[in-house]
């Protein structure tokens, strides 16, 4: 990872989850702290990253992507944090997805150069960001996705006023799911708006989006169908570009998508024009997690075989520490974080470890008994057996669901090593 860029980022000290900090404190100072989680020496709770595990998770999904012979975009809106899309490239991803045009504002001034906006680029303030940075850096690879004719007029005249031209992917979509073409008119209708501005627009490839989907069997139905379309196009020379990016794949079906997308030729066309440049995009395996994606990660871990012959899998890295604060009544115990803190929205977080401050001896396995039934803005509930060895004051890390909504309630995330000794900070830009 580069350090450089990163280091002399001020620290906010006006936040949650730090230790005692001098007023001109920067992220490249926090090392040198020698804070430990289990010492107290940060405020609880505190989001931290696990760093074994996060580059346990890079090396294995790079190498997944890898054994396929595609790239990887992963999806930076799940952290938002462009130390960690730093990684995300040092470990060879081609590029970074992003969902709006203040997210890729963000990545650029962070060093972000190669950008597939898996959104569609609405509104004059919006474009004007795109236009901007196209214009501040002649090498800034950026694409959006259209699925529709007046979102194509619009982008078109606004392009062609800026005397710029906006790269731009198809995006397809299924009957009762997000975004995208449903029908071969709507597919019509967008073609002839591209072609009215041949300046401004140059349309690269097509998108999908897979996971709003649950079944694998129409899953694989739509991904076929996204892929003759690509061939379709190619076969009347409607691509500006001889290699086509065809882009895919949130972090629960990504194995299914890299599966069918290998199976397209070499050449799109019969007259060999085009080829194809498969990029896909799942974010949430830096951190895992132990709802959904650890669910979609047994799935994977049972039916691809790339994925088998692989040494390990995929790691929960994000957790929350916090205290035991209160033990009102029998069976219940109030723990100092709520939904200003965690994710909820996917199941509550669950707890991992239990540690008692100024034990000497590592922090041990959470009972499993103990169950997180309820959360206010700064509370969680907890369930507990009656006689359960648990103290106010306690620490307890908590793993998570959906990893997305963990990150954005938090500036700054500790990364910790395996003794939970605080080895680095990262911050977000939501």
């Amino acid at each position: 990872m580069s350090e450089t860029r990163f280091s002399s980022q001020p620290i906010n000290l006006k936040t949650k989850g730090l230790g005692h900090l001098n007023a001109d404190a920067q992220c490249g100072d926090v090392a040198s702290q020698n804070w430990n989680i289990l010492r107290e020496d940060v405020s609880l709770p505190v989001a931290v990253l696990r760093e074994e595990r996060i580059n346990h998770n890079l090396a294995w999904m790079r190498d997944f992507i890898g054994r396929y012979g595609l790239k990887l975009a992963p999806h930076g809106k799940t952290t938002m944090s462009p130390a960690l899309f730093q990684r995300q490239l040092d470990y060879g991803a081609w590029g970074i997805t992003l969902a709006s045009a203040s997210q890729v504002n963000a990545a650029f001034q962070c060093g972000v150069r190669r950008v597939i906006m898996a959104n569609q680029l609405v509104g004059k303030a919006n474009m004007a960001i795109i236009s901007k940075l196209q214009r501040e850096d002649s090498g800034f690879s950026f694409t959006c996705i259209v699925d529709s004719a007046d979102n194509v007029a619009a982008l078109g005249a606004f392009f062609s006023v800026q005397q710029q031209t906006l790269r731009i992917l198809l995006e397809y979509g299924v009957a009762g799911g997000r975004t995208g073409i449903r029908n071969e008119q709507q597919e019509a209708q967008i073609l002839a708006e591209i072609a009215r501005w041949p300046d401004a627009l140059a349309l690269v490839g097509v998108e999908i989006y897979e996971g709003v989907m649950k079944d694998e069997a129409a899953i694989r139905t739509f991904l076929r169908h996204a892929l003759s379309r690509t061939q379709a196009l190619a076969e009347r020379g409607l691509f500006a570009e001889p290699e086509v990016i065809l882009t895919g794949a949130g972090s629960a079906w990504y194995d299914v998508v890299a599966q069918e997308f290998t199976l397209a030729t070499p050449y799109l066309d019969s007259a060999q024009r085009y080829t194809l440049n498969v990029v896909l995009r799942p974010g949430c395996y830096l951190t895992h997690d132990v709802g959904a994606y650890k669910q979609a990660n047994e799935r994977i871990l049972a039916n691809n075989p790339v994925a088998r012959e692989m040494n390990g899998s995929l790691l929960p890295a994000l957790q929350v520490w916090a205290y035991v604060q209160s033990l009102p009544e029998s069976g219940l115990a109030i723990v100092g974080l709520g939904k200003r803190d965690v994710a909820f929205d996917a199941g509550f977080p669950q707890a991992a470890l239990h540690y008692r401050p100024g034990a000497d001896f590592p922090p041990g396995v959470a009972d499993s008994e103990w169950r997180i039934f309820n959360m206010m803005d700064q509370h969680a509930f907890m369930a507990i057996p009656a006689n359960a060895d648990i103290r106010v004051g306690d620490m307890l890390a908590f793993d998570v669901s959906h990893p997305c909504l963990t990150f954005d309630k938090w500036c700054q995330l500790l990364l910790v090593d395996e003794q939970f000794q605080v080895t680095d900070l990262v911050a977000t830009w939501f």
